[in-house]
């Protein structure tokens, strides 16, 4: 066996994570960043369907309408005409929850890699406050008008409060629970 081969299959001392060798947290680094993309799954598609839900019960107290905030994000790509749109449908409704549904992973995969060696659940709790503070900031504050979310067209100030607050309670609680059953 050639000197090369010996090496290719122990495993390159220079590289870890190769053909053998451990992570320093007891998982190679691929496996690590697949942990990390199932994380942001689920915790993004929690946030997604808890902070829909707060906009979709804000938006019919507030307008009548229950799907007219998850419409409103379609907004994207119909114009503004879709913040005034009231009835389910496909053109607007899976649109807009689909883009919001992406964007919650989106903010997911940060507030996951934030908390990928957390320990404590108030470390996860702070991180989710964190995730959606910023994302509330970066989508109302940062991105031009036509990438906001579009909540506001059919939201009051309140009302977005508790739509953020439920996406950051759907992050904590993935992280949490993760972190607790793992004790």
């Amino acid at each position: 066996m050639t000197r090369r081969s010996q090496l290719t299959q122990q495993g390159l001392p220079d590289h870890p994570g190769r053909s053998g060798e451990q992570h320093p947290h007891g998982s190679s680094p691929r496996t690590d960043w697949r942990a990390l993309a199932r994380n942001t799954l689920v915790s993004g598609s929690v946030a997604s369907v808890l902070s829909t839900f707060a906009v979709s019960c804000c938006s019919h107290w507030q307008s009548g309408s229950a799907v007219g905030g998850t419409n409103a994000t379609s907004h994207w790509f119909w114009g503004d005409r879709a913040k005034r749109e009231d009835r389910p449908s496909l053109r607007h409704t899976a649109v807009g929850y689909g883009i919001h549904h992406a964007s919650s992973i989106f903010w997911a995969a940060f507030h996951e890699y934030a908390i990928r060696r957390a320990r404590h659940p108030s470390t996860v709790v702070a991180a989710a406050a964190v995730t959606a503070t910023t994302a509330y900031v970066v989508d109302y504050h940062v991105v031009p008008r036509r990438l906001t979310p579009g909540f506001d067209s059919r939201l009051s100030g309140g009302a977005m409060v508790a739509a953020y607050a439920a996406f950051a309670v759907g992050l904590g609680v993935v992280g949490w629970v993760r972190i607790t059953r793992h004790r």
